[in-house]
């Protein structure tokens, strides 16, 4: 605001000064009250511009329109305050505590929209299970049994995908077509709480429209993995050869067509050395050892590539995290829940290394594209480490990411016998309003960081890489690991922790013994 601006501004109403104001951004209120006193004390006994900072600095976006409309907006800024800081005081040891089925081997197993899935590749086996869930909450649950989640004759499953706010199980798998020397890939789109056709898809099945690979190919392995978001689906297939991995990805508006003219590939030199993720509806980052971004809005074409953004070295074994289950697609459906819903412009994006290393990575720089040409490379040093956070962890470590929020499980050491790997969570909150929020709990980590990384191709000497995207840190008091029990795996969302055990136990039948192993789920409320 410019001097010339302040005598005309300042003697409008004061009904008029807040509702100028509160179109501003939330950098620009901050920049007016400070560097005009009466803007600042109007400021300060406002609720509606401390609001859209409060949901700015906690990388939220306000909902119109919502039942919640009648609530003064002070009550909703505490309430949005003090949730902020429970998570900075979160009790470890006050959890509840959900049992799953023991009559199968999950080799996968996620949390999303309150639900836990389990898949058994080998038995063909599946089951959703709601995690205690609240009032308003729709819910499914759902047991196949072998035959029933691939029921094609002569296919070989890939991997399968829920979407519960859409009610959706996608199912890809590989069949025979025309002679053995070839296949194609299909997905099948279902309802997911009955059997069914989903009504929004565009047919039963996905067709990929070019034939994948020769089964006379001398591969040594191959992998699939199928994510979805909003419209759109899109299928990772790899096959890894001796010296190198060929890769490809389709991309379907499973809403409005069953073919896809939208596909990338390439030739990597590293096995298990690609991700994806969505960025929203419209975007799509495919992660190597470079971060190439492509807008996948015009589905009729092979993607566009808008930038990329080359990573620091090359890596196994790479997977990437963009939590997006809390982030409707659904406007319509947000407007009836909530007051805010998440930014997708200003997420966290995860990726894991099987070097241990960890990066964390503010998705804004995705969104902000000036002064980038999609044919020039962004080196590291230019976009890196004042966007990254990268972490060195150890042992069996485990990581999720939901918004802002970081949940670790970090190896401390074992038991002195060795058996027994002891793990404590770590709580990281990357957001500008964590510092206040906190209330003086925690560990507030501004100064930049140094990790040693390797190139797993190469095999270059290790070298020191800097990041400084600030965070604020809490660990909490309970350490887990037992002889009786290890954690698994952990997920995190917008307010509960999930945990999962693996517990071991025995029982005995006349002489002999038996070891018996099983899961359970503890969900900690935030």
């Amino acid at each position: 605001m410019s001097h010339e601006m302040k005598p005309g501004f300042l003697s409008l109403p004061r009904e008029l000064q807040l509702n100028i104001l509160s179109f501003l951004s939330c950098r620009d209120i901050l920049c007016c009250t400070s560097v005009c006193k009466v803007l600042c004390q109007m400021y300060m006994s406002s609720s509606e511009l401390q609001y859209i900072v409060e949901l700015s600095g906690q990388w939220l976006l306000h909902v119109p329109n919502s039942d919640n409309e009648s609530i003064p907006v002070s009550k909703h800024l505490q309430l949005l305050r003090d949730k902020a800081h429970a998570w900075f005081k979160v009790d470890p040891n006050s959890f509840k505590t959900v049992s799953l089925p023991k009559n199968m081997y999950s080799d996968e197993k996620f949390v999303a929209d309150g639900h836990i899935y389990l898949w058994d590749k080998e038995e063909d086996m599946a089951a959703i299970v709601p995690i205690l869930p609240k009032p308003s909450q729709k819910t499914v649950k759902r047991n196949w049994s072998p035959g029933t989640l691939f029921s094609v004759p002569d296919s070989r499953n890939l991997d399968i995908f829920v979407d519960p706010a859409q009610n959706l199980i996608a199912i890809a798998y590989s069949d025979n077509i025309f002679d053995l020397n070839y296949e194609t890939l299909c997905i099948s789109l279902r309802v997911l709480d009955r059997d069914g056709v989903h009504p929004q898809a565009a047919g039963w099945t996905l067709f990929s429209s070019i034939l994948l690979a020769s089964k006379d190919e001398h591969f040594v392995a191959e992998s699939a993995k199928l994510k979805g978001f909003g419209r759109h689906i899109a299928l990772r297939r790899s096959f890894v050869y001796p010296f190198e991995e060929m890769w490809q990805l389709h991309i379907w508006d499973w809403q409005h067509s069953t073919t896809s003219n939208s596909i990338l590939s390439d030739t990597n030199y590293l096995p298990n050395s690609i991700d994806f993720c969505f960025l929203g509806n419209n975007r799509l980052l495919v992660v190597t050892d470079e971060l190439k971004l492509y807008s996948i809005k015009d589905m009729s074409q092979t993607p566009q590539l808008l930038a990329c953004f080359i990573m620091p070295g090359l890596y196994l074994n790479i997977q990437c995290f963009l939590l997006m289950d809390h982030i409707d697609s659904s406007p319509q459906l947000q407007a009836q829940q909530a007051m805010y819903t998440s930014d997708p412009i200003n997420q966290l994006l995860c990726i894991t290394t099987a070097a241990n290393r960890t990066f964390v990575i503010s998705t804004r720089m995705f969104f902000n594209l000036e002064g980038i040409a999609a044919a020039m490379p962004v080196p590291w040093e230019r976009w890196g480490p004042s966007n990254t956070r990268v972490f060195g962890l150890s042992g069996e470590s485990k990581v999720h990411i939901s918004g802002n929020r970081v949940l670790q499980a970090l190896s401390v050491g074992t038991s002195a016998s060795g058996d027994v790997e002891y793990t404590l969570l770590h709580i990281l909150d990357f957001s500008p309003l964590a510092v206040t929020n906190r209330r003086g709990l925690g560990r507030v980590v501004k100064e930049p960081s140094t990790v040693s990384v390797v190139d797993e191709c190469i095999g270059w000497p290790p070298w020191s890489l800097t990041t400084s995207l600030p965070y604020v840190e809490v660990i909490l008091d309970r350490k887990f690991g037992s002889a009786e029990s290890e954690l698994a795996d952990v997920w995190v969302n917008k307010d509960r922790i999930y945990l999962l055990s693996t517990k071991f136990d025995h029982k005995v039948v006349g002489s002999a013994y038996y070891a018996i192993e099983y899961d359970e789920l503890e969900v900690i409320d935030v």
